[in-house]
């Protein structure tokens, strides 16, 4: 009984030093695979994130395989005292993971995105995609990883007894201990410093979830909660990636039309108020000149402001906030000699503007310190401000205003329309539709002051909306704004007056993304494609009929056809909707639907990929 014991006992303690050496070459093996998605990003500028990249690269792959062998190989060492067994095992269980991180780089490589259920189904998919197209290789592939795999723990255990003499392990084991501990001791202080250059690559390699300590360091006075709140609205969320914008310089044909350029921003008007009896005054200006009756924002929130002046989705508003970049838009402008008038109803108070879109000299007129503002002072005050404005020398004015998005606060304004029924969707609509009227009043003054003046047969004058407004209409319980997808939240109005065009009205579906280069290529007379720096098309190019539009955020994107609108979260999850914005529970999104899409959310990232 006690030789049993022994020789059961000798067995495990060979078989589990053969699983130590079996998992480090193994760990080598993964590291070799992980190179793949350091070749597929960015090569870090600084020293120190050069660093992080080699420790994490090591320390990651070297906690990975060993958690596996822990968590698998380990338990099951006590339960298959067969050497054979166990080492045909393991050459299975190895095979496995190696294969499952190739197709991850395969992923990675395609769509810059790790295994999750949005890949797994782009992946198995019967239509043919760019990222199910090449990953058949795994048939040829796989075997030889098996077979290698045989061949290897074959090796190991015939050479086990040398290895175990040569005293290498402790200095093995205290590399991969030192890397991963200190890859993560970098990452604590870069997350609490927002230092791009290594929290951009949190997410290069599967799995990887580096260490933050920021309510650590706040408890033993480390971190100043306060600055690193402001240093994260400065510089963006820390994780987000570098952005190549515009991906190759722009040329121009000449100096452009020298058109004065109005832009009137509407919060919250969704599209349906565009009617003779909401708004009377935008209706009959909108007869007059052109109008976009399928129109979409970039976005259920704020972010579709983004949208307009970038010509980009709000997926790259976090990488552009910490590129510090500026719209190529505003920009050349500014270096055409434009003089800017930037008027606000409520003085600007998203840090969106300030952030991202204007500079701090464009909003040296910006009054910062009146948080008293309204549409009808931001209105006397852009009136002025045009009456001083030279007929020979170009401008641009934006105007924003608040009066619909204010809808519940406001109790001076005229009772036009009343609710049918007692219903809170009902009382909100009839209030949501009196602020519309008194905006319409508002809009009125301005549509005239510009028509009055010398220069309107010389500006472009666009009205739109950031984003629209649901009272529950998709009887899903959602209310306002960055709730859900829907076209009561996207669908806004899109209103243009052009010199020598004349009045027509456009069914086709466009979207704040085709702005930009619709003044770029009509205004400035930009040359370049206009990919290079924007994902929208010319508003007046007949020919284009996209089959899809793209909105959301840094959060998640929602990809919108004519039948379907589906939305993806940053994790990879989806859901489909109908038309109607209900939720089909077995709905499957259209996989190359998802790919275009996905690839112009990756487009303006690593350019030497696409």
């Amino acid at each position: 009984m006690v030789d049993s014991g022994n020789t059961y006992s000798d067995k495990v303690s060979r078989i589990i030093s053969w699983g130590h050496w079996f998992s480090f070459f193994n760990i080598i093996a993964a590291m070799m695979i992980g190179t793949r998605y350091i070749i597929q990003s960015d090569w870090p500028d600084t020293f120190i994130s050069q660093l992080y990249l080699c420790l994490s690269w090591v320390g990651h792959f070297g906690f990975l395989v060993f958690a596996i062998y822990i968590l698998v190989l380990f338990p099951i060492s006590f339960l298959v005292p067969s050497q054979r067994l166990m080492r045909f095992l393991s050459a299975v269980i190895a095979t496995l993971g190696l294969t499952i991180l190739l197709l991850d780089t395969h992923s990675y490589q395609q769509i810059h995105l790790h295994l999750s259920p949005l890949v797994w189904e782009l992946l198995l998919s019967k239509e043919k995609t760019e990222i199910n197209s090449q990953w058949q290789y795994l048939f040829i592939v796989v075997p030889i990883i098996f077979l290698l795999q045989l061949m290897l723990s074959e090796w190991v255990w015939n050479k086990l007894r040398k290895l175990s003499h040569k005293q290498v392990g402790k200095p093995i084991a205290i590399i991969f201990f030192v890397s991963f501990i200190g890859s993560h001791l970098i990452h604590i202080w870069a997350d609490a410093n927002i230092y791009r250059p290594i929290t951009s690559q949190r997410s290069n390699f599967p799995l990887s979830y580096p260490m933050t300590a920021k309510t650590f360091m706040e408890k033993y006075g480390l971190l100043d909660k306060q600055e690193y709140q402001r240093l994260r609205e400065a510089k963006g969320a820390e994780g987000s990636e570098i952005i190549r914008y515009p991906i190759e310089p722009l040329s121009f044909k000449d100096q452009g039309q020298g058109y004065n350029v109005m832009l009137v921003m509407i919060d919250s008007l969704r599209s349906d108020m565009l009617t003779a009896d909401n708004m009377p005054n935008l209706w009959q200006f909108s007869n007059q000149n052109i109008k976009f009756n399928r129109h979409y924002s970039t976005s259920n929130d704020m972010s579709g402001v983004f949208g307009l002046f970038y010509g980009l989705p709000g997926g790259y508003s976090e990488s552009i906030k910490a590129d510090g970049a500026s719209p190529l838009l505003l920009q050349t402008l500014s270096k055409r000699k434009y003089d800017f008038g930037l008027f606000s109803g409520n003085n600007f108070e998203d840090s969106l503007y300030y952030q991202s879109i204007f500079t701090e000299s464009q909003m040296a007129n910006v009054d910062e310190k009146n948080n008293q503002t309204d549409d009808d002072d931001a209105i006397d005050e852009w009136t002025t401000w045009i009456s001083e404005q030279k007929v020979d020398s170009p401008w641009f004015s934006y105007l924003e205003l608040e009066t619909v998005a204010d809808y519940e606060e406001l109790s001076d304004i005229d009772s036009k329309f009343t609710p049918s029924t007692s219903t809170a969707d009902q009382i909100l609509s009839a209030k949501y539709k009196n602020a519309v009227a008194h905006l319409d009043s508002e809009l009125a003054k301005v549509i005239t002051t510009l028509q009055a003046s010398e220069q309107y047969s010389n500006t472009v004058i666009i009205i739109t909306s950031n984003h629209g407004m649901e009272f529950n209409d998709t009887n899903s319980n959602s209310w306002g704004a960055n709730s859900n997808y829907s076209k009561y939240q996207l669908q806004v109005p899109l209103i243009m007056h052009w010199p020598n065009r004349e009045a027509q009205v456009i069914e086709r579906v466009t979207s704040h993304l085709d702005v930009v280069p619709t003044l770029m290529e009509d205004v400035l007379n930009v040359s370049s494609d206009s990919k290079d720096y924007s994902s929208g098309i010319n508003l007046f190019d007949d020919k284009a009929n996209r089959s899809w539009i793209i909105a959301g955020d840094s959060r998640e994107i929602a990809l919108i056809t004519n039948t379907h609108t589906t939305v993806i979260d940053k994790f990879g999850n989806y859901k489909v909707y109908d038309e109607n914005y209900k939720r089909l529970k077995k709905g499957k999104p259209k996989l190359s639907l998802l790919m275009q899409g996905l690839s112009e959310l990756k487009r303006f990232y690593h350019p030497e990929n696409r």
